[in-house]
């Protein structure tokens, strides 16, 4: 997918961007699988906001209702009541810029040769516009711009030989980042990709199971969880049964490390660690690799709290409310020039001024991606009175682009990559900046460093990167004779 910038009511903001969530569930109670499936979409609203979809089906016919905007502005009483079935998937999405159409809302639904496939895809696959350069040759008409068609296609070109072998087929051709969830007549499948690199979970509900991004989202609807989907992992779920096919088998992992530092819900659980306590543990270890004078610790809300109260127990500086964040600003807010989107940030946050005055403050924040938004919210501190304003960031530099999901700007705009640390100090106008290091993030997660992708701090990423591997891939797919 082309990469954008993060957008927020029209405005940049400094932030990186999950592109999706996805969740399944196969529940033998017809009448409740919809408004489940809403629910657990509700929990996952944090991975994307522009667009959101269901597709159910009950044997015999597959339904799906999808548009833009949030879970409560797609969905209404009786479009739930128009999704019967005992299996079903769903789907939220963040999109990149320029792409934030209709027709590339998710789930997909497709007929194939083994009867309807519903597909809902959180990731990006760094080699999507070569396999569909293929297939196109080939004769394959689309419809969408988005990654999840390609690996549509290619299920349906592999399926003469059942579903499971075409799920090899197309994972042995895919590269990049995936958790997908699919759901055909009679089963829900679930697979995640051979590096791990986007989170997927499996948890029981009743007589049924549930897929979903995060375990929150099992909270959320009453499920427990049962355990994370392992890298290459495949799940097939029909009815009361689970079979597990360990379709693709790399020799590591890399697992996205900004799920802990901003992307994931702090309730969430990944790969056994506990969200929450994980970014309570990185500003415990920011506060011992950076110490400062100050009078108070206050967050950027809501994703850094965990990490400033962290900050604020291991330095013994008191944790206050200095910034408070307002969710209801609409999302369709529109400014023309400079002046009215500095006004935009001004109606997001606002300073607890009794706070802050005459104070000197640290200022906890998950991550810096262009300064702009650091920039202003220093700034405003200062302007409500705010002695000094330290910055301490509970992520290193993000420098390079992500190949993988992650809505990053090309690397020239990276602050990161252009800017050393001070002079992004200076840039933002605050008194100090530090970033905890890569070390002490692995270290607060309680996982080993060979269980993470780190390439947008370190630049080395686990695949080789957009169009790099074309040869190979080539050589598969003539390799495929008359599929």
């Amino acid at each position: 997918m082309e990469r954008g910038i993060a957008m927020f009511n029209g405005v940049h903001e400094d932030r990186l961007r999950e592109e999706c969530g996805v969740i399944g569930i196969f529940n033998r109670d017809e009448k409740h699988l919809a408004k489940q499936l809403y629910y657990g979409l509700y929990a996952l609203q944090h991975r994307g906001q522009e667009s959101a979809g269901i597709a159910t089906t009950d044997g015999k016919q597959t339904r799906c209702h999808k548009g833009m905007g949030l879970v409560p502005e797609v969905f209404n009483e009786e479009d739930l009541k128009r999704l019967p079935g005992t299996i079903g998937i769903g789907h939220v999405r963040y999109s990149t810029a320029g792409e934030s159409q209709a027709v590339n809302a998710q789930p997909l639904v497709a007929k194939y040769r083994g009867g309807s496939i519903a597909l809902a895809h959180n990731g990006n696959l760094v080699n999507a516009a070569l396999l569909r350069k293929k297939l196109e040759e080939d004769g394959v008409i689309f419809q969408t711009t988005i990654d999840s068609e390609v690996i549509v296609n290619l299920i349906a070109r592999y399926s003469r030989d059942g579903i499971v072998e075409a799920i090899e087929r197309t994972m042995d051709l895919i590269k990049g980042a995936y958790a997908l969830v699919m759901m055909t007549d009679k089963s829900l499948i679930g697979v995640r990709d051979p590096l791990g690199l986007r989170p997927l979970c499996l948890g029981k509900k009743d007589e049924g199971y549930v897929l979903a991004s995060e375990s929150c989202a099992l909270e959320t609807i009453g499920a427990t969880l049962i355990r994370d989907i392992e890298p290459g992992e495949m799940v097939l779920i029909n009815g009361d049964q689970v079979e597990s096919h360990r379709i693709a088998k790399e020799k590591s992992r890399a697992s996205c490390i900004f799920e802990y530092v901003y992307f994931a819900r702090p309730d969430s659980q990944i790969d056994g660690v506990h969200v929450y306590e994980a970014r309570i543990e990185t500003g415990k270890m920011l506060a011992k690799e950076h110490p400062v004078e100050a009078d108070i610790v206050i967050a950027v809300p809501d994703s850094s709290i965990a990490a400033a109260l962290g900050y604020s127990k291991a330095s013994g500086i008191p944790f206050v409310e200095g910034l408070i964040k307002n969710r209801y600003v609409g999302r369709t807010f529109i400014q023309p020039d400079q002046a009215t989107r500095e006004a935009a940030v001004n109606l997001k946050l606002s300073p607890v001024r009794s706070n802050i005055q005459g104070k000197r403050i640290i200022l906890v924040d998950d991550s810096i991606v262009r300064g702009t938004t650091s920039q202003r919210i220093v700034r405003m501190l200062k302007n409500a009175g705010a002695k000094e304003v330290h910055m301490r960031i509970s992520s290193p530099p993000v420098a390079y682009s992500c190949y993988f999901g992650i809505d990053t700007p090309d690397r020239e705009k990276l602050v990161g990559a252009t800017h050393t640390v001070d002079e992004i100090c200076r840039k933002i106008g605050a008194d100090s900046l530090r970033y905890i290091s890569v070390e002490g993030l692995v270290q607060a997660t309680g996982l080993p460093k060979e269980h993470f992708c780190l390439a947008c701090f370190n630049g080395r990423y686990p695949i080789e990167v957009p169009e790099s591997s074309n040869e190979k891939m080539f050589k598969r797919w003539e390799g495929d004779g008359n599929a």
